[in-house]
């Protein structure tokens, strides 16, 4: 895709009218994040906040913390990553595929 600065430039408050919007339609997306086959999940909204954490009593080992532990941030991780897709799904197009510092997911 050929890249033309000046085009960018004249479209910009367009293109940040379009981000806007898009970041505000993100507040009600969220993705949730598992691991240990369910046992732990993890929801993530639109702006990365987290808001959810689902654990089954099963993953509750007071002999592994750990364990624990470890599925906690590994479901994160996962609702992380599927949240940042959507973002770069609804985001992506407005870009027109460039990598512009802070932007990138």
């Amino acid at each position: 895709m050929n890249f033309n600065p000046f085009e960018l430039l004249k479209n910009a408050q367009n293109i940040k009218e379009q981000l806007a919007k898009v970041q505000e339609e993100l507040k009600d997306y969220t993705a949730t994040g598992s691991s240990g086959g369910g046992i732990v999940k993890v929801t993530v909204n639109g702006q990365l906040e987290f808001v959810a954490v689902e654990i089954d009593p099963i993953a509750v080992d007071p002999r592994d913390v750990k364990m624990l532990q470890d599925l906690i941030i590994a479901a994160a991780h996962d609702a992380s990553e599927r949240i940042k897709e959507m973002i770069k799904e609804k985001a992506g197009p407005l870009m027109g595929g460039m990598n512009i510092p802070g932007m990138e997911l």
